[in-house]
């Protein structure tokens, strides 16, 4: 058994794209698989993955077997730092339990590099099951047989939102017009955190009130309606504080780092969450993340009544079941439903009551009407 010294390294590919590698052969081929096809941000986390599953395992890609997987599973789940085997010092937090949404990626990055693998030739079989056959898919022909029970149940929970005192205490502990204008285009836009650190200024139509999303999740791009209140204080952010250095830079991103030797660079993720973490705590709210705010936006939509498909126009979604969820975040949308089907059972039951007939709804007696 070959035990691998996995380190984590990030490079820029000669196009100027960011590489991620490990320092072994087959998961680096994965891995500039990857960085071609995917988000820097879902190759890094994939490198993580791996990461933390062959120093877990202790083997090499080609001596994995399914027994290693299903005992990773159970290592991730409960905190263990043993699997079948000896194995190495376990990485970072694979040492303590981790959710099982946590797991589940895992796992789809083990199943991804294995497919990869599979493909070129260099291995014979994947070792990540897809799920465990029921006793139904085991009587079925093998070629019309499902995944059966998936490995990993993870839970649907629903998002947290702030509620309107929430939210305009937040707003009221910011300092700058620009925080203002950010923290707006994710209240009253449903952007993402990285659409609003990405916007540039010919992405903004101030006319026709729109911002274009031209790097949006997956690469999808879309046009976003946001609220005149967005744009005047996005107003008051370019008029009075955007910094000149910004324009000299060339680099075209409309939120801007404001003081300090980085002055007129575009603001970071890092400062982003910094800037809502202070305002969070000024504000003495408990949660306050930029994906909750995303979420308070989109559900006050559907509360007022936008439909679901352009809800789902409005947040990006691939999928309209992600956007399912905000069905269930509007009470008042459910409770309208449940109380007109309420009202429709109670009136239906009340017409077939006896007592509520009328003489004339009573139909004569068949014996009756043969005197």
């Amino acid at each position: 058994m070959t035990v691998l010294d996995l380190r984590l390294t990030q490079t820029l590919t000669p196009s100027g794209l960011p590489a991620v590698h490990l320092g072994e052969a087959w998961l680096d081929a994965y891995l500039d698989f990857l960085t071609a096809r995917c988000r820097p941000n879902s190759v890094l986390a994939a490198g993580y993955d791996l990461k933390v599953f062959f120093t877990l395992t202790a083997k090499t890609p080609a001596e994995v077997t399914v027994a290693d997987v299903l005992a990773f599973i159970t290592a991730q789940r409960t905190g263990s730092s043993e699997v079948s085997g000896p194995v190495i010092a376990v990485v970072d937090d694979a040492a303590g339990a981790v959710s099982a949404r946590t797991v589940r990626r895992r796992l789809s990055s083990i199943y991804g590099i294995y497919a990869f693998l599979l493909a070129r030739g260099d291995v014979t079989a994947n070792p990540v099951p897809r799920g465990l056959a029921t006793r139904r898919e085991r009587d079925r022909p093998r070629s019309s047989r499902g995944s059966g029970t998936p490995l990993i149940r993870s839970p649907r929970t629903l998002p947290t939102i702030l509620n309107p005192d929430e939210a305009d205490a937040l707003t009221a502990a910011l300092r700058t017009h620009r925080d203002r204008a950010m923290v707006a285009a994710m209240l009253l836009g449903g952007l993402r955190r990285c659409e609003v650190l990405g916007l540039r200024m010919q992405d903004l139509q101030v006319g026709a009130r729109r911002v274009f999303i031209a790097d949006g999740k997956g690469g999808h791009q879309r046009q976003v309606p946001i609220s005149k209140r967005f744009f005047t204080l996005l107003g008051d952010y370019l008029t009075l504080e955007r910094p000149s250095e910004a324009d000299q830079l060339g680099h075209g991103h409309v939120f801007c780092v404001l003081k300090g030797p980085r002055r007129g660079h575009p603001l970071s993720a890092s400062g982003l969450d910094e800037v809502l973490d202070g305002a969070r705590r000024r504000a003495g709210l408990g949660h306050a993340t930029c994906h909750q705010l995303r979420h308070t936006c989109l559900t006050r939509l559907r509360e007022a009544g936008m439909a679901l498909e352009a809800i789902q126009a409005q947040a990006g979604h691939a999928s309209i079941e992600s956007t399912r969820v905000y069905l269930h975040l509007g009470d008042d949308w459910l409770a309208g439903q449940y109380r007109r089907a309420a009202e429709a059972i109670d009136a239906q039951a009340l017409s077939d009551h006896p007592a509520a007939r009328t003489p004339r709804d009573i139909e004569p007696s068949p014996v009756r009407s043969l005197r």
